[in-house]
C-alpha cells in the first residue's frame, strides 16, 4: 500500500483586492498518496495554479496546514523550505520560467547543479531525459529559439530530471499538439509506476480523466471526482 505523501487540512486561499475579500478555496480536505496521477480542473480563474503554488510551497495559505512528505510546512523556515523544494517538490510553470541566458539543455542541468552533483553525470541525465521528451536536437537552443512547444517540453524536462517524489504541473501540455500531449502524458504513467506524485492543472478533458482521479475546484469549493473512463 503506497504511503501518504501530502495530507492537506482545512485548506482555504482568500486574497484581499481592492475594498474585497476574494475567496477561491475553503475548507478543502485531502490525503494524496505516493504513485498518485491527479488532475486539478476547473474554469479558469478558478485557483488551479494559486493551489498549486500552494503545494509548491511558493506560496502561504490564508488557514490550514500543509504536510508534504510528513513534514508541516507552515513552520519551516525559508532554509528549510528550500531545500524541500530541491529534493522533494518539482513544478512545471504555466509559462515555462525557462532562464533565458542558458540553452535547452543548461536549463534542464540547472536544478542538479543547485544540488552539487557531478557535472558530467548530470549532462548525461540531461540528454536521456531531453531525448525522451524528443527535443535532444534542439540541446544547445536558448529559449528565444524556441517555440512555445518545444518550451513547454524542456520546462518539463528540467522538472523530471530533479526526480523529485512531487511533480506539479500547470497545464504541461497547453502549447503541445495532441500527438506530443499524449507523448508526454505517457511520461506521467511511467513516473506513476515509479511511485512519483503527479498533480497537474488541465483544461483538457481526455487527460484529466485518464487520471486516478480529479479535484475540482469551483465556487470557492474543491472537491473530488472520479476520473477513470
Amino acid at each position: 500500500m503506497n504511503k501518504i505523501l501530502l495530507e492537506i487540512t482545512n485548506l482555504k486561499k482568500k486574497y484581499d483586492h481592492l475594498n474585497k475579500s476574494i475567496t477561491l478555496f475553503d475548507n478543502f480536505n485531502i490525503n494524496i498518496k505516493e504513485g498518485d496521477l491527479v488532475a486539478v480542473v476547473g474554469p479558469s480563474g478558478s485557483g488551479k495554479s494559486s493551489l498549486l503554488h500552494l503545494l509548491a510551497l511558493l506560496d502561504d495559505p490564508s488557514k490550514g496546514k500543509i504536510v508534504l512528505n510528513n513534514q508541516e510546512t507552515k513552520n519551516l523556515s525559508e532554509s528549510d523550505k528550500n531545500k524541500l523544494k530541491q529534493t522533494i517538490v518539482s513544478i512545471i510553470f504555466q509559462d515555462n520560467n525557462l532562464l533565458t541566458d542558458f540553452t535547452a539543455i543548461e536549463n534542464v542541468m540547472m536544478p542538479l547543479i543547485i544540488r552539487g552533483e557531478n557535472k558530467k553525470t548530470i549532462m548525461k541525465k540531461a540528454e536521456k531525459i531531453l531525448k525522451e521528451v524528443k527535443i535532444f536536437d534542439r540541446s544547445n537552443h536558448f529559449p528565444n529559439q524556441l517555440s512555445g512547444g518545444e518550451q513547454q517540453r524542456v520546462a518539463i524536462a528540467r522538472a523530471l530530471i530533479a526526480e523529485t517524489k512531487l511533480i506539479l504541473a500547470d497545464e504541461p501540455t497547453g502549447n503541445l499538439d495532441y500527438k506530443t500531449s499524449i507523448e508526454i502524458f505517457s511520461l506521467f504513467l511511467k513516473l506513476k509506476k515509479r511511485k512519483k506524485t503527479i498533480i497537474f492543472a488541465t483544461h483538457n478533458r481526455e487527460l484529466a480523466n485518464r487520471a486516478d482521479y480529479k479535484l475540482f475546484i469551483s465556487n470557492g469549493n474543491i472537491k473530488r471526482v472520479n476520473a477513470r473512463y
